[in-house]
């Protein structure tokens, strides 16, 4: 009978599935973790926040947008974080600022491997990646640059990015808001900067620059994120 119904490979099947469902539900509590900690729904007001979590949470969520596809490889993500203080923020809104940054890069990388011819100049099939680094310029202001290899942006195009409905993608593809919201949210709600370095053929880097403490909250003071 056992070797009728082949016992060692049912029991072999078994453990296989096993491992799958509990890898499956650590994906599932990492992605609902994620979520709570981009959309921070419940954190209205400034609040002192670790902005490598958030950044490592938007990431996360967009992991599926990262993996291989019949037009282009998978997109590497390079971190280079450094030690950066607490910072005081709107969290969800600065999150929803890397969700819109990121989801242009992907789309860039897309168009790259694509339409466009790619784009480093000394290699022929360049990888796709996303490189995150953040720095602490000096004690007041946090820089957060989020560059990619895909094919740059030309000048009369750079000089209208954060144009509310304007929008370089194909159409149909794009609303031309996300950069506009992510300037209001960055210049206007945080009192930072937001710039946009590129040119066609060199990929683009955007940079976001933002206070440690908003003006309302001068008095907050806070330990270090670490890396």
């Amino acid at each position: 009978m056992i070797n009728d119904i082949d016992l060692n490979f049912l029991l072999e099947d078994a453990q296989n599935i096993m491992g799958a469902m509990h890898r499956g539900a650590d994906r599932i509590q990492q992605l609902v973790v994620s979520l709570r900690n981009f959309s921070r729904l419940d954190e209205a007001e400034v609040k002192l926040v670790n902005i490598h979590e958030g950044i490592d949470s938007t990431i996360l969520m967009l992991q599926h947008r990262l993996k291989q596809t019949e037009s282009r490889p998978a997109i590497e993500v390079i971190k280079d974080y450094g030690k950066l203080p607490l910072i005081a923020c709107y969290v969800s809104q600065i999150n929803q600022v890397f969700m819109n940054l990121f989801n242009n890069a992907i789309d860039a990388l897309e168009l790259g491997c694509g339409e466009y011819t790619p784009l480093t100049p000394d290699t022929k099939d360049p990888k796709p990646w996303i490189r995150i680094s953040t720095e602490l310029t000096n004690l007041d202001t946090v820089r957060i640059r989020i560059a990619d290899n895909g094919p740059g942006i030309s000048e009369s195009a750079r000089s209208r990015l954060f144009d509310p409905f304007f929008t370089t993608k194909p159409v149909g593809s794009g609303m031309g808001l996300g950069l506009s919201i992510s300037y209001q949210i960055v210049v206007q709600k945080h009192h930072g900067q937001l710039r946009c370095c590129s040119s066609p053929g060199q990929g683009a880097e955007f940079a976001i620059e933002i206070p440690v403490h908003q003006t309302m909250r001068s008095s907050f003071s806070g330990g270090y994120a670490g890396i």
